[in-house]
């Protein structure tokens, strides 16, 4: 069984297809990168595999279930924007996070948060952007979930920082679980990628080991994105 299945998915927005019979599937243990261009339905896709949209067409499995609240259950989502209440303190949302679910691990993430150097008694109001999505990603990836899907972790940190964020990545999912992760800086994460998916105006325009299609094409993923989507 796959991990996930996405099937004939179409989305329609306002009689544009955003999404067009998009078809593919993903296995356990894997870090898939999802990358487009913008607008390309990479965040729409997203969506969809998070329940947040209704498919015009088609259907998405997880673990051969559909999407709905069982599967959520199972996702570890990160969205590109900050959803936290800015009121809170660090320390509230991890409260708030074991309590609404039963796979989150408190302990890990104030490990993690400690190793960011980041204090679990401030107020998020007084935190930065890229502080906050430093929060955010401890919060998913504390999670011991079957898929983690994030769009756009590494947008607001600095390159240092990303380094960790990558090894924070590798090393806070179990061998059974898999990650998307949707970004525009190729070149940071390409070193930790297996697979890649590559969305093109709403088609899926490859899926590649991503080992295999660098031997074959002697080049770094990010070379290869670049000569595929030249302007």
């Amino acid at each position: 069984m796959k991990l996930l299945e996405v099937k004939n998915l179409c989305k329609i927005f306002d009689d544009k297809e955003i999404l067009i019979d998009i078809n593919f599937s993903i296995p356990n243990g894997k870090i898939i990168g999802l990358l487009g261009k913008n607008g390309a339905g990479k965040s729409t896709l997203i969506k969809l595999i998070n329940d947040l949209l209704t498919p015009t067409k088609g259907e998405i499995l997880i673990n051969g279930n559909k999407i709905g609240v069982e599967t959520k259950k199972v996702i570890s989502y990160l969205p590109e924007r900050t959803y936290l209440n800015k009121q809170m303190r660090v320390k509230d949302v991890i409260n708030y996070f074991e309590d609404f679910y039963d796979n989150f691990d408190a302990d890990k993430a104030k490990k993690l948060l400690k190793d960011l150097d980041l204090n679990i008694e401030q107020k998020l109001s007084k935190m930065s952007k890229g502080m906050l999505e430093k929060v955010q990603l401890v919060l998913v990836m504390s999670r011991n979930a079957d898929l983690y899907v994030l769009d756009e972790p590494l947008g607001g940190v600095d390159p240092a920082t990303r380094d960790y964020i990558l090894d924070t990545i590798l090393s806070n999912f179990n061998e059974n679980a898999s990650v998307i992760i949707s970004t525009h800086l190729i070149s940071d994460i390409e070193k930790i990628l297996d697979e890649v998916i590559f969305i093109d105006k709403g088609k899926i325009i490859l899926q590649s080991d991503a080992d295999k299609l660098r031997n074959k094409e002697k080049s770094s993923i990010d070379e290869i994105f670049r000569r595929m989507f030249k302007c």
